[in-house]
């Protein structure tokens, strides 16, 4: 009898990645990327008073700041807080007091010489959502979708009380998660702050958390029970 394996999910450990100079005042580290699609996650640290140029995203971003503030010309995205920049959007970044951001892209940037018009910018206050009941033990917020594009694209924040469970599931798209604090796990182990684990499509789990965790998750697709 024949079985198939399911792809397993990917521990990133932030730490174990070099920054790299993407120009001055400002560090990045490559996180992941799926070529295919054209999507990334990059780490970003913006020393105070440097800026990012002006540019047009050719394709969207969702930032989150992990610590400090980011501004652009239509307004500020504080600690905690995140940001969604749509495709065609032009704008500089700066940190006046320095940050740490991650972004997850689909598609690029491109520089600009002189100012164009585009759409605005929007900044979440996750403070300002409310939290759902997911299922016992799991609340979430929801942050952002778009369901315009196959597959369906959502960024949650979700937070897991001490000794809550996700049952067996499989993802049928794919799945980021960025863990603010506390830690969970899973069959490739525990995931642990300030990390992240990917889930390709077809991946089936259980996540387990021992003590609670909150944790941001970029979802594209669906899962389903198995």
């Amino acid at each position: 009898m024949s079985t198939t394996k399911t792809p397993l999910s990917q521990i990133i450990s932030l730490s174990d990645l070099p920054w790299q100079e993407r120009q001055p005042g400002v560090r990045g580290k490559n996180i992941w990327e799926h070529p295919e699609s054209n999507r990334r996650a990059v780490m970003s640290r913006i020393a105070p008073r440097s800026k990012l140029p002006l540019h047009r995203h050719a394709g969207d971003e969702l930032v989150f700041v992990i610590e400090g503030a980011i501004h652009d010309d239509f307004g500020t995205i504080t600690a905690g807080n995140m940001g969604y920049r749509p495709n065609g959007c032009v704008h500089t970044v700066s940190a006046p007091n320095g940050a740490t951001v991650l972004a997850i892209i689909s598609g690029g940037v491109e520089p600009l010489a002189t100012p164009a018009s585009g759409p605005p910018s929007q900044i979440f206050a996750l403070s300002d959502l409310p939290w759902i009941e997911a299922r016992p033990g799991v609340r979430q917020k929801r942050i952002w979708e778009d369901k315009t594009e196959t597959p369906e694209r959502r960024a949650i924040l979700a937070q897991f009380e001490a000794g809550a469970t996700l049952p067996p599931h499989r993802h049928v798209g794919d799945e980021l998660i960025f863990v603010i604090e506390g830690a969970n796990a899973d069959e490739s182990g525990p995931v642990t702050t300030g990390n992240m684990n990917y889930r390709p499509n077809g991946c089936v789990h259980t996540v387990t958390t021992k003590n609670g965790a909150t944790v941001l998750a970029v979802v594209w697709g669906r899962t389903e029970p198995v």
